[in-house]
């Protein structure tokens, strides 16, 4: 890893900023780019060029890749498996049937186990007599379609994490052929998986072919193959699955229609059915101001309605508060650089 540059602040650009009493509070520095249905750079902001590691952006195509290996698999767990979920009940038990569909079990996933994030499925979870569980961790959807390729394929199960199981090649062979680059490095993730370093514009490209896969007049989208065209429409059909009711990736597909995507350490992807996509990436690892980032470099490019993005942010952006009323007293908004290029 100590050969692969990453962006370093200095060639990173302020995407955002948080004000309190008018006074500018906090910065979020980081890199953007917004790439066109044919994949061109049409707005980059501080280093896309530079590899990041992409995290769970990266599973709409490990989806494809599945797919691609076999795995036979309900359109709802096409979008469990693209998503980062809550953990939720309802989520884990579709990872469940995802797996005795195959005559498995939890304890052939090799992602950690969790507890859900939201404090009203915990209550559930408890209430059930449950403890922490490998299908309440937010991978289990990507890690049961791994398995369901497995199955199908007559590949070994036990090692289907590990980077030389065929299963992994398999999506590597996915990731350079969608996003038109070779890894710069690969890690572990999270979840135990492949982390591959990849640059945002190979990232934004990558998404925003599976995106075009809904659109057949797009050149891009009749090169992609069916299994692009199911990942994108089952996001969009079941994004509860994606990340869960009232959650920012699931709110954004909900009202706007283009898929969206977190990845851990500031990463976001969100692609519109014609195959624009943008990718994000703060260099402080926070979430906090992506949304409003990607979506805004969207909707200036006429891929989003600007009326309804309004009351969209207003959900999924952190409000900056104060008292015991929580009444707001400060704003994120984009920062110069951003508005100069909208």
């Amino acid at each position: 890893m100590s050969s692969v540059h990453t962006a370093s602040a200095a060639e990173s650009a302020e995407l955002a900023v948080v004000t309190r009493a008018d006074v500018v509070e906090s910065r979020h520095i980081g890199s953007a780019v917004l790439v066109s249905p044919e994949g061109e750079v049409i707005t980059s902001l501080g280093a896309p060029q530079k590899p990041v590691f992409p995290r769970s952006t990266l599973k709409p195509l490990q989806a494809v890749a599945a797919l691609r290996a076999g795995a036979l698999i309900s359109p709802e767990a096409v979008a469990l498996a693209c998503g980062s979920h809550v953990g939720s009940r309802q989520h884990q038990e579709l990872a469940a049937q995802v797996l005795a569909k195959e005559g498995l079990d939890e304890s052939y996933l090799k992602c950690p186990t969790a507890l859900p994030a939201r404090p009203q499925d915990l209550k559930v979870h408890f209430e059930a007599g449950k403890d922490k569980t490998a299908l309440a961790f937010n991978c289990s959807g990507k890690h049961a379609a791994f398995l369901a390729a497995c199955r199908t394929s007559g590949w070994r199960l036990a090692t289907y994490a590990e980077v030389e199981h065929p299963l992994q090649k398999t999506v590597m062979e996915v990731l350079e052929e969608y996003c038109g680059e070779k890894p710069a490095a690969v890690g572990v993730d999270g979840c135990g998986a492949p982390a591959p370093a990849i640059s945002l514009t190979g990232l934004a490209r990558g998404i925003g072919k599976v995106a075009a896969a809904l659109d057949y007049r797009n050149p891009r989208g009749r090169e992609a193959e069916v299994h692009a065209f199911t990942v994108a429409q089952a996001m969009l059909d079941y994004p509860w699955a994606v990340q869960g009711r009232g959650e920012a990736n699931t709110v954004v597909m909900e009202e706007l229609g283009v898929l969206a995507k977190y990845g851990a350490e500031g990463v976001l992807v969100v692609a519109a059915p014609d195959g624009t996509a943008v990718a994000v990436k703060t260099l402080d690892g926070s979430h906090r101001a992506n949304s409003l980032v990607g979506l805004s470099l969207l909707a200036a490019h006429g891929t989003i309605d600007v009326e309804a993005l309004g009351p969209v942010l207003k959900k999924i952006t952190p409000a900056i508060t104060g008292g015991v009323t929580d009444a707001v007293v400060g704003s994120l908004r984009l920062s110069d650089s951003v508005t100069a290029v909208l």
